[in-house]
């Protein structure tokens, strides 16, 4: 069996977007925590932009589904979490700087 690695992992989220934003969730700072078990599950601890965010659902349905065309990945558990709350303090410095010039 393969291992999967948690940079593994945060390279195939890179391409989750928030739909809204149009930006990728490990960018923005969605992404908490990555647990990967010997059987080779995934666990995700994310949150969204605000707790009543309509696009959560969306969202879950494509981290489940990038993580799952991992090859030997066999369960995905996606977490909301909401403590600590989601900030722009969390994003990376590469969107930091494109926020600050206005790029986004």
């Amino acid at each position: 069996m393969a291992e999967i690695t948690k940079e593994q992992v945060l390279k195939v989220l890179e391409r989750v977007n928030d739909p809204e934003l149009r930006v990728n969730i490990v960018d923005l700072g969605l992404v908490y925590d990555v647990e990967i078990t010997e059987d080779n599950n995934v666990g995700i601890d994310m949150t969204l932009t605000y707790p009543g965010c309509p696009i959560g659902p969306l969202i879950q349905m494509q981290v489940e589904a990038a993580l799952k065309s991992i090859p030997g990945v066999n369960q995905v558990d996606v977490r909301f979490v909401w403590d600590p709350p989601w900030t722009p303090d969390r994003m990376s410095e590469r969107l930091k700087k494109a926020r600050q010039m206005g790029l986004i």
